[in-house]
């Protein structure tokens, strides 16, 4: 074997693994967000896909042609992708409480900043949402995130692809999202329900009560204060789960 071929063996290798890695690193939380200039990210997918690539099952590939090169970089993108997307979806379990939590207490607020969120984020969604990121690291769980990088090739070899699987799992991860969001929001719709049932009883009993403007701040101050009391258990619940999906690669 020549020394030309032994490089574009390893080149070939290297640029297979990032297809994957890379492609994950473009949505997984904590390291896709938006706000990191696109320059960092990508050297950073670079570093750490040369850091792992000795680690992985992928190896030397050798290829005759381009044409059979390209089917195989298409698929580890494709499998990157569904990864990172299915983180993503996920995440977005905190944008949906925070955004039933700040409907719910009146907090929400159309100026608010939607930390690269769905339009109608709310001050509540964009808290929640910076505290887990910070939390992330601040927990080590970016290491869980990169472990899982690397068993991801236990569950999806090189060069094998089901597609069907991927939509039904990733059908599975916008259900699980959903009714985590629901979960996680459920002391406020508690809340809700009791004062509008209380001051819709005190506006029957008086109807001089000017409810718009008493229902305001013991709308707000109590949604802040069950914001104060349940926030902890709402990201520790969040971070659990999101734990848990990655502990199917990563363990």
């Amino acid at each position: 074997m020549d020394l030309s071929a032994l490089v574009t063996a390893q080149i070939t290798g290297a640029i297979v693994v990032f297809a994957r890695i890379g492609s994950i690193l473009m949505f997984m939380p904590g390291f896709g967000e938006s706000r990191i200039p696109m320059r960092f990210r990508l050297i950073f997918a670079t570093i750490l896909c040369l850091a792992l690539y000795p680690a992985t099952p992928v190896g030397l590939l050798y290829f005759d042609t381009l044409l059979s090169f390209v089917p195989l970089v298409a698929m580890e993108v494709t499998i990157g992708l569904w990864i990172g997307l299915t983180a993503r979806i996920i995440m977005s379990a905190l944008q949906l409480a925070g955004y039933q939590i700040g409907f719910a207490s009146g907090l929400a607020n159309a100026f608010a900043p939607n930390m690269d969120m769905f339009q109608g984020a709310t001050i509540v969604a964009s808290a929640l949402l910076m505290f887990e990121l910070v939390l992330i690291f601040a927990t080590d769980l970016h290491h869980v995130i990169i472990r899982a990088l690397l068993m991801s090739y236990d569950i999806f070899p090189t060069g094998q692809i089901m597609l069907g699987d991927l939509a039904g799992q990733i059908l599975k991860a916008v259900d699980k999202s959903f009714y985590m969001g629901l979960s996680l929001a459920a002391p406020f719709y508690v809340m809700s329900m009791v004062m509008n049932a209380g001051l819709g009883l005190a506006n029957r009993m008086m109807p001089s009560l000017p409810v718009f403007f008493v229902a305001g701040p013991i709308f707000t101050g109590a949604g802040v204060y069950i914001l104060a009391v349940s926030g902890p258990s709402i990201v520790r619940g969040f971070q659990e789960n999101f734990t848990e999906w990655l502990s199917t690669f990563a363990f």
